[in-house]
């Protein structure tokens, strides 16, 4: 017995010691229990006195987390046994666990966590740069392949490696079994090593492609959706798609003229849309016959003495004959290919079609959408969207998961290291998307269980413009329905306070690192279950490798440390002596 409660105040026990302090280990951050089943932890010590704050009570040999009722005054107090604390940090005779590293407190006694318990739930991953993020992760994944008593083979992990720090981390997952394999997709489009991420243009959505533009007008969505509606039309390959060019050329051109401009802006912008988008039907050189003479296009629309267009009335008439009203267009499936370039011609019809050149104002919001997509196109980013055949959505998953065809990867790594922060950002929605839909659709509800997880994940799940623009971010929705249909978050970030706080809050499972910017830790605070001052105050403190683990997973927070994995991800700082002096 270590002594005997004589106080209670503010929901903290004070222990009269009965023991001589100098002559035992240091209790405090150890376990205590009061009438064999209050269980407590030391948080404060003097030579006469402990503090214990309570956790939990053991109760038919089952720990339960909180306490509804203070042990009373007098009880006995006594260090937690062995079997006790297998009852706290253990999950019971479960054969699915990983290990993740040893308890702080008690140096021999290893801290797992149980696989369904961890991964049925989105985590978060919390530290500042250096805290020992990266080595969680790594440890955490290849423990699923190393620790595990059973193979995991349909494991199915979509990691987004914002420094490339992970690409060597999983190599060796196939030592346990040649049926596990590892891949790995890089933005660098000159190495050699691994192969190019590659996405889709055809399986893009409207939001995909506004992502990707950049878009911030709710009336350039409208633009975006009617050129992927006409890259529908002029992909089917039917004879009709001339007589559609040319219904939206008309269109466009009949607004020109009635747009109440001058004569002599309207016969500038019929020459600026005939020089572009010319159609055998529809150019400056058809001829055009009244009263017995002919004049082509060109010509009726020059202006005479007047400052008119003399012949205007004849090129209006020809033009109603190409407006049919017969367009009916659909936005495309994914059933079939097409290219970047079929999208920016689908754009300039859907430009001129939305009146780009009868409206200054149009013009002002509208082509700024062409412009970014022809500086994609122009860009080494352009190589991204190149692929040699076609595959639809559920095709394309395969083929992330299947190396050569057969070979199924059960972790698969997109090292978008090569791109800038907002092409990132695009890319990591619009692979979530995807998944998204992908899971959704299954008829079988949560039968492919997917995780993705995103390093740096701040800079893809924040309160940005996608929720203003797009009325949604994807992310969001995933942490709100995602867990259902079996895709899971795991995110990682030292900047936790800039991630949606819709997206924490679906959390269930944390590793919280070192951190010391009180923004960051406010937010922790505020979002993280079972965590007190105490526990606060050994955050700002906590060595490199060390960490708290809090959630459903585990029945009480857990101070540990981290397992060195083997091998180690590329996340070491630079050596700078070694640099400086060499």
């Amino acid at each position: 017995m270590i002594g005997k409660i004589v106080s209670i105040k503010d929901g903290i026990i004070y222990v009269s010691l009965s023991i001589n302090i100098y002559q035992v280990d240091n209790l405090v951050g150890k376990n205590v229990t009061f009438n064999n089943r209050y269980i407590g932890e030391v948080i404060g010590l003097s030579n006469t006195t402990m503090e214990v704050h309570m956790i939990g009570e053991i109760i038919n040999k089952i720990f339960v987390s909180g306490i509804t009722l203070m042990p009373p005054f007098g009880s006995p107090c006594r260090l937690t046994t062995k079997e006790e604390l297998d009852l706290i940090y253990g999950v019971g005779n479960n054969a699915d666990l990983v290990r993740i590293g040893k308890s702080y407190v008690y140096n021999d006694y290893q801290v797992c966590l149980d696989i369904n318990s961890f991964f049925a739930n989105h985590f978060a991953i919390f530290g500042n740069s250096g805290s020992g993020k990266s080595y969680f992760v790594s440890r955490l994944l290849q423990g699923i392949f190393y620790d595990a008593k059973r193979l995991p083979l349909n494991t199915s992990i979509f990691l987004f490696d914002a420094y490339g720090e992970y690409q060597q981390a999983f190599n060796e997952i196939g030592r346990v079994n040649n049926n596990l394999n590892y891949r790995v997709f890089t933005t660098d489009i000159k190495n050699t090593n691994f192969e190019k991420l590659f996405i889709p243009f055809w399986l893009l959505s409207v939001d995909d492609i506004c992502l990707l533009l950049n878009v911030s007008d709710t009336r350039q969505i409208s633009i975006v959706e009617k050129a992927l509606k006409l890259v529908s039309y002029f992909c089917d390959n039917s004879n009709n798609v001339g007589s559609q060019k040319n219904d939206i050329i008309a269109r466009s051109l009949l607004d020109v003229i009635f747009s109440g401009t001058s004569h002599n802006d309207i016969r500038n912008k019929i020459v600026t849309v005939l020089t572009k988008f010319a159609t055998p039907e529809i150019n400056l050189e058809v001829n055009l016959t009244k009263g017995g003479w002919t004049r082509n296009i060109r010509q009726c629309i020059a202006i005479d003495e007047m400052g008119k267009c003399a012949d205007i009335e004849i090129v209006i008439g020809y033009l109603e004959q190409f407006c049919t009203n017969e367009m009916q267009l659909k936005l495309p499936d994914g059933s079939y290919m097409y290219t970047i370039m079929d999208f920016y011609n689908a754009l300039e019809f859907a430009l001129i079609s939305e009146g780009i050149f009868s409206s200054n104002k149009v013009f002002d919001y509208a082509n700024i959408i062409k412009i970014r997509l022809n500086a994609l196109i122009n860009s080494d980013y352009a190589n991204y969207f190149s692929f040699d055949r076609y595959l639809n959505r559920d095709d394309f998953i395969k083929y992330l998961l299947y190396k050569n065809g057969n070979l199924r990867c059960q972790v698969v790594n997109f090292n978008i290291n090569y791109v800038d922060d907002r092409f990132a950002k695009a890319i990591v929605k619009i692979y979530s998307r995807i998944l998204y839909d992908y899971v959704t659709s299954l008829a079988n509800r949560g039968t492919m269980p997917i995780h993705i997880v995103l390093e740096e994940a701040h800079r893809y799940i924040q309160n940005d413009i996608d929720t203003e623009v797009l009325g949604y971010n994807i992310f969001d929705r995933i942490a709100k329905e995602g867990r259902k249909y079996g895709l899971l978050l795991g995110i990682i970030s030292q900047r936790p306070s800039e991630i949606s706080s819709t997206t924490v809050s679906q959390c269930s499972n944390f590793a919280v690192f070192k951190m010391f910017n009180h923004v960051d830790i406010k937010f922790v605070t505020d979002t993280l279950p079972n965590i007190n001052g105490n526990t606060l105050a050994k955050i700002k403190s906590l060595a490199p490798g060390v960490c708290y683990l809090f959630g459903t997973a585990f029945k009480m927070p857990i101070l540990t440390i981290v397992d060195k994995p083997n091998p180690t991800p590329t996340s070491d700082s630079a050596n700078i002596s070694g640099t400086w002096y060499k």
